[in-house]
């Protein structure tokens, strides 16, 4: 892998998101809503049933029922790395890396949290005995990124001595419950600075359950950036410059989607993530790259026919793809019962099930 950003899969925006502004997705939210820590067990979270009217109130491990012999449930295997890590300059000045992207050999992209930023050549003294050479900006010269060449091995050297990169909104140091919670029961690849927050709510009895009762599985690969926890800072959301992850459909999946079409079964995607990675692949026909797709009001999905998610910040770019899947006015009414009946939001807190909305229906 190239030290540069390889070119990201972009979009036009849809002519229905114009009308739409920023504040159409923002809700008043009361802090004791967002979730510190996850339910006792994972498939204990509680689940809003949205996909008809009036929305049911269930429990998570309650969905096996609610799909049918032969749906296919797409999840997202990225594996969090414990990606902040800690260190000072020459000078003695705290510093603090969240590593965005492995890039090649002991190469990585890297958000640095400094009081004054250190010039390129500069030596870090890492926590753990590890040095990180600051080689410039990445993606280029001007980008939002640092680049930095460490001492070993950048998977070994986070995996002992990183932390887990718990979401903005926590308020708690991570510590072990956070390492095993905050990674999904089926995370295989190493790459991701935030989970698939909807399939933490898996475990056995729930896969199990759905196994038994004919519903298929296959899984893609997103690795969630940093930026997936950025507001949308403009008004007008056509302005907003979408950020860039790396994804992955493999073969196999494609096959099983294709089968499941003939079959006239539905694709269930597990998470905004799954949702980004299956409809790059659709709109572009390419399997494997960067996307920096942006889904709005008026986009038209290809691939998702049910979507479980969970609740997302307001004016989030996540916010924005749930309206585009099921409804805007849906979606907002949605929020309210969740609100109201004291739902958990965000990263440890409860699921929704939504079913898309017809092809050109943007309201």
């Amino acid at each position: 892998m190239h030290s540069s950003a390889p070119e990201a899969l972009r979009l036009p925006l849809p002519e229905a998101a114009r009308r739409f502004t920023l504040s159409d997705f923002d809700f008043a939210l009361p802090p004791e809503r967002i979730a510190q820590h996850p339910a006792p067990e994972r498939s204990a979270s509680r689940l809003l049933d949205g996909t008809g009217a009036p929305p049911v109130d269930r429990i998570f491990r309650d969905l096996p029922a609610l799909l049918a012999p032969g749906d296919l449930l797409v999840f997202n295997d990225t594996k969090v790395v414990k990606a902040r890590l800690y260190g000072e300059k020459p000078t003695g000045g705290k510093v603090e890396l969240l590593i965005e992207r492995v890039l090649q050999g002991r190469e990585v992209a890297a958000h640095m949290k400094v009081s004054k930023k250190p010039p390129a050549g500069t030596v870090l003294a890492m926590d753990g005995g590890f040095t990180a050479t600051l080689l410039g900006r990445w993606p280029d010269a001007d980008g939002p990124l640092f680049r930095f060449a460490f001492s070993a091995d950048a998977y070994a050297l986070m995996e002992a001595h990183g932390h887990v990169p718990l979401p903005p909104y926590i308020t708690h140091a991570d510590g072990e419950e956070d390492a095993r919670r905050y990674q999904t029961v089926f995370a295989r690849q190493p790459g991701a600075v935030a989970a698939p927050t909807a399939a933490l709510h898996f475990d056995a009895a729930v896969l199990a359950a759905l196994e038994a009762r004919g519903v298929r599985r296959a899984s893609v690969t997103l690795h969630v950036g940093a930026g997936t926890f950025q507001p949308v800072k403009t008004e007008n959301i056509a302005e907003h410059r979408m950020h860039s992850e790396r994804y992955d459909v493999p073969a196999a999946t494609q096959q099983a989607i294709a089968d499941t079409r003939a079959r006239g079964a539905r694709v269930v995607a597990v998470g905004t993530t799954t949702v980004r990675t299956l409809e790059s692949w659709a709109a572009s026909g390419v399997a494997h790259g960067d996307t920096a797709i942006f889904i709005t009001p008026g986009f038209g999905f290809r691939v998702a026919d049910l979507l479980v998610t969970n609740f997302h910040l307001p004016k989030s770019t996540l916010m924005l793809l749930v309206c585009a899947f099921a409804g805007h006015a849906r979606v907002m009414a949605l929020y309210r019962h969740a609100i109201a009946q004291r739902y958990r939001f965000f990263s440890y807190g409860d699921a929704m099930l939504l079913a898309r909305r017809p092809w050109g229906d943007a309201g």
